[in-house]
């Protein structure tokens, strides 16, 4: 099972048999059902025009111009950013006023994987709605190509490394001058994809001191690129070495932003949404705030302090998004460093949580060790279980559901059980073939044996 479609794109491992990896057929043909979806949505519009862009992996660029070369045949204008980031697209598809866009990435998954990220004209991912649909005009392959004079136009463009940076730097609570002053040194491991690019280019406009880990983007990820605890301990070891101030991790597409504290401690991915929310709530005055169940209480605890209203959404950067519309959010995301800021747009953007946390960490005149202390101390388990073909996930959640109905129990989004000092939340990934098991409780030990005691129980029923 390496080829998952679902209603946010097309995800799969590279090369092997059409149908069950993400082979060249399969990008042509997602690529064109994506182009007939904008056609049907648009049937009075002559000139549209999607964005592309693509991280760094070795596969891109195969991809990137099967992609490109399928919507102009469809008739379709193109606009190619080149090695660019998830959160640039985002930002490039409303100022390029066009009717979509594609990132080519598989954002954490490993270099064996790729993808097709799909966007509407605002720059943000389709709703369910349109995915089911665009899935089904794959399947049927519904479309019809254009005629030779009747072709689209191809063009690229590299001027959004700059533009995204202006954007940032422009916005209200970024204090370029604060940031300044400071004089900071930071550690930066971009995986060696396109964060290599845009977070030093970011932090020179910045005057912060860049010592660059694994920039290169090649596509070679030194380490499993998802940026957790125990695929960091390079970066960790630097920081301490170049006595810096903090260290920043971003994934492959830079939608996801971790930090390590001087001591080459972890800051915690959980709270890097947290810390650059007890910002921007304190210089607002207070604000509501949005994540999805999988993430730590410890946003919650913060947007009340501020006097805010926290609530959770299903997991899934569209969910979050319509939650944070919902609700009037100032700022939001997902647990795994993905910061959501609407000032900006409705999308995870990693330069704009550093500019953030820089602005937070120059105000506050303490160390990043000290920041992250000053925070409610909650820690999590993050687990899962493969799936094989015989294992029936919901009728795993509906056993869990029912044997702990006498807890706070959510089904938004597979199941969450909240207890009083502790939390699990099982769900299926959209996005590989697992079952993914977080905990979160007041130690590691109490996290751990939660998840522990879970999958035991899940193991049990599965026999």
């Amino acid at each position: 099972m390496t080829l998952i479609k679902s209603i946010s794109g097309i995800r799969g491992t590279i090369g092997g048999k059409t149908s069950d990896n993400l082979t060249p057929i399969d990008a042509v043909k997602f690529a064109a059902a994506y182009g007939a979806f904008l056609k049907l949505r648009n049937p009075q519009k002559e000139n549209l025009l999607v964005v592309i862009g693509r991280d760094a992996r070795i596969s891109g660029n195969m991809i990137s111009s099967l992609v490109a070369n399928t919507l102009v045949g469809l008739g379709i204008h193109v606009v190619d950013l080149g090695l660019s980031t998830t959160p640039t697209v985002e930002v490039a598809v409303p100022l390029e006023k066009a009717d979509g866009g594609i990132i080519l990435t598989a954002s954490h998954n490993p270099k064996q994987w790729n993808a097709l990220k799909l966007l509407n004209e605002k720059g943000e991912f389709l709703n369910a709605a349109d995915g089911e649909k665009i899935l089904e005009l794959a399947e049927n392959e519904s479309f019809d190509f254009a005629e030779v004079d009747d072709l689209g136009t191809y063009t690229i463009d590299n001027s959004y490394l700059q533009k995204h940076i202006k954007e940032v730097l422009n916005l209200d609570l970024v204090d370029v001058e604060a940031i300044k002053k400071a004089n900071f040194k930071v550690v930066v491991d971009a995986v060696n994809s396109t964060g290599g690019i845009f977070i030093p280019a970011l932090l020179k406009e910045l005057n912060v001191e860049c010592v660059e880990l694994y920039c290169t983007p090649n596509g070679q990820f030194p380490h499993n690129p998802e940026p957790l605890k125990e695929h960091l301990t390079d970066i960790s070891e630097l920081v301490v070495k170049e006595k810096a101030d903090l260290g920043i991790v971003v994934d492959p597409d830079v939608d996801r932003l971790a930090l390590i504290c001087e001591d080459g401690s972890m800051f915690g991915e959980e709270y890097t949404l947290v810390a650059c929310a007890d910002y921007v709530l304190g210089r607002l005055g207070g604000g509501n705030t949005v994540s999805n169940l999988s993430s730590s209480r410890a946003l919650r605890d913060v947007t009340t302090q501020h006097g805010g209203t926290y609530t959770a959404s299903a997991v899934g950067e569209v969910n979050v998004v319509q939650k944070m519309k919902d609700t009037n959010t100032v700022i939001g995301g997902e647990g795994n460093g993905g910061i959501i800021y609407p000032a900006s747009h409705y999308g995870r953007d990693s330069l704009v949580g550093v500019a953030l946390f820089l602005s937070h960490l120059a105000h506050k005149r303490m160390s990043c060790k000290q920041l992250r202390d000053s925070y409610p101390s909650y820690f999590m388990s993050k687990n899962k279980i493969e799936l094989t073909p015989e294992i029936d996930v919901d009728k795993i959640l509906v056993i869990m559901a029912s044997t702990y109905k006498d807890e706070e129990v959510n089904t938004i989004d597979g199941v969450k059980i909240d207890f009083e000092n502790e939390w699990i939340h099982l769900r299926k990934s959209n996005t590989e073939p697992i079952i993914r098991i977080y905990t979160e409780a007041k130690s590691q030990k109490a996290a751990d044996d939660l998840a522990v005691r879970f999958i035991d129980e899940i193991r049990e029923i599965i026999k």
